[in-house]
């Protein structure tokens, strides 16, 4: 049914929860884990600002990310592929599931309520830009 799952995060506990729902939709239907997560070259340093505004910021960073959040994968069985995109996150996600042909793509509801509900948020964005198929994990705690 989803021979290629595509699964956006970053290095937060939500995005952590969204990788493993995505992890078991690839078990369920025998399909591809690709882990995407998007970062900005320039340095940021406002610390306030919301998650969803802050990207990381280096390589060396996003490998790390990455590799952390392939555990949760590799821990069920699945060996993800990997993917850093330089970008705006829903952006990422949605060029990179267009490019791998997905058939599925994951997100978590972060940033789905409150203001950022009607601003905009990365779920939002990937809901309303996706030429495939999108499932809003909800991540709350």
């Amino acid at each position: 049914m989803f021979d290629v799952v595509v699964v956006g995060a970053d290095d937060s506990t939500t995005a952590r929860r969204a990788v493993a729902a995505a992890t078991e939709m690839a078990l369920m239907s025998g399909g591809q884990l690709h882990i995407v997560t998007a970062y900005d070259p320039k340095p940021r340093r406002e610390k306030l600002l919301p998650d969803e505004f802050r990207y990381l910021s280096s390589d060396s960073e996003v490998a790390v990310v990455l590799q952390d959040l392939s555990f949760i994968a590799k821990h069920q069985g699945i060996e993800p592929q990997l993917h850093s995109v330089e970008g705006n996150p829903a952006d990422a996600i949605l060029s990179k599931a267009t490019e791998l042909n997905a058939d599925l793509i994951v997100v978590g509801n972060q940033g789905m309520h409150g203001v950022r509900r009607v601003l905009g948020s990365v779920p939002n964005s990937v809901a309303h830009g996706a030429s495939c198929s999108v499932i809003i994990v909800d991540t709350s705690e």
